[in-house]
C-alpha cells in the first residue's frame, strides 16, 4: 500500500463526493450520513439506533460500496457465538500430522456491519471489544492484526423491543458516535417509495479508485490528526466532559441528579477528533 500525500482541499472535495453519492440512495438522513463519515475519518466506530425498516443496514452497505472497501455483515441473534465473529481453531491433517489452524471469521474485513447487535448476548457482544479498540484479534495465545482501515458499524433496535440485550458500558464506550435514525418526512418518504418500487433501482458508485482506496483513507485519517487545535478549544472540551461527571471534586453538579457515570477520556477524544474532521470539510 503506497503512501498518498493528501491536501485539505482534496479531502474536502472527496468527502463531499462520498456524502453526495451515499445520499442518492439514503434519502432523508443527511445528518446520519455526515456523522458516519466524520466518525470514519476520525478513526472511530458508529452505533446506529432506530426502529426496523429505516435503512440502517442499507446505509452501511452503501457506505462500503462507495469507498470500495471489503465489507462483511454479521446478523446478530441470541444463539450467535463469539467464534462466529472472530473465527475458530480447526484441526487440519497435514502430511499425517494433525495441527490446529485458525480459520478467520467475518471480523477480518475493512468494514464490519454488526446488524442488530443488541440481539446478541453480552458475551457475544464482548467479542468485538479487542478488535474495536486495538484492531487485533487474539486466539489461542496468537494475535492477528486487522487490516487498516478497520471500521465497525453496529445497528441496534430500541432497547424496549422484545429480544434485545442492553450493550455493556465497555462496548458503548468504544463507539465514537451513537447516531439515532428517525422517520423520514412525508416528502422524503415519497421519494423513497419512488426509488424503491420501480424496475430501476438506485445504486452507488465507487468514489475512490479501487487501487488507491486504502492508502487514501489512511492518509486522510493522518491528515485529520494533523489539524492544529487552539488551547481554548481543548480547555472547553475538558470542561464539557468534566461537567458530565457526577460529584466531580465533591461538587453537586447538575449531572449528579441525572447521571451515574460521566464521559470517559474517549468522550473528549471523540469531540476533538470529530471537530477536526468537520473543520477540514467546512
Amino acid at each position: 500500500m503506497g503512501e498518498v500525500m493528501l491536501q485539505p482541499e482534496e479531502f474536502r472535495k472527496t468527502f463531499a463526493a462520498i456524502r453526495d453519492e451515499i445520499s442518492r440512495v439514503i434519502v432523508g438522513q443527511p445528518e446520519a450520513v455526515e456523522r458516519l463519515l466524520v466518525a470514519f475519518f476520525a478513526g472511530g466506530h458508529v452505533l446506529l439506533e432506530g426502529v426496523p425498516g429505516l435503512g440502517k443496514t442499507l446505509l452501511a452497505k452503501s457506505f462500503a460500496q462507495t469507498l470500495g472497501l471489503s465489507f462483511k455483515r454479521i446478523q446478530c441473534t441470541p444463539d450467535l457465538m463469539p467464534a462466529d465473529i472472530l473465527g475458530t481453531q480447526l484441526v487440519v491433517d497435514r502430511d499425517g500430522h494433525k495441527t490446529f489452524e485458525f480459520h478467520k471469521g467475518p471480523v477480518f474485513t475493512h468494514i464490519l456491519l454488526s446488524d442488530e447487535i443488541n440481539r446478541a448476548t453480552p458475551k457475544t457482544q464482548s467479542a468485538l471489544l479487542e478488535a474495536m479498540e486495538e484492531h487485533q484479534v487474539t486466539m489461542a495465545g496468537t494475535t492477528f492484526r486487522l487490516e487498516e482501515p478497520f471500521f465497525v458499524i453496529a445497528t441496534q433496535n430500541p432497547i424496549e423491543m422484545e429480544g434485545t440485550f442492553s450493550l455493556p458500558e465497555a462496548q458503548l464506550d468504544r463507539f465514537l458516535f451513537r447516531v439515532f435514525i428517525g422517520y423520514p418526512s412525508s416528502e422524503d418518504l415519497s421519494q423513497i417509495i419512488r426509488q424503491t418500487t420501480t424496475a430501476a433501482t438506485a445504486s452507488v458508485r465507487m468514489v475512490l479508485p479501487a487501487d488507491q482506496a486504502q492508502a487514501w483513507i489512511v492518509s486522510a485519517r493522518r491528515l485529520v490528526r494533523e489539524v492544529l487545535v487552539a488551547k481554548p478549544i481543548e480547555e472547553y472540551i475538558v470542561r464539557l466532559v468534566t461537567a458530565t461527571r457526577p460529584g466531580q471534586d465533591g461538587a453537586q453538579t447538575p449531572a449528579s441528579r441525572w447521571l451515574r457515570y460521566g464521559a470517559s477520556p474517549r468522550g473528549a477524544q471523540a469531540i476533538l477528533l470529530g471537530a477536526k474532521v468537520i473543520d477540514l470539510v467546512q
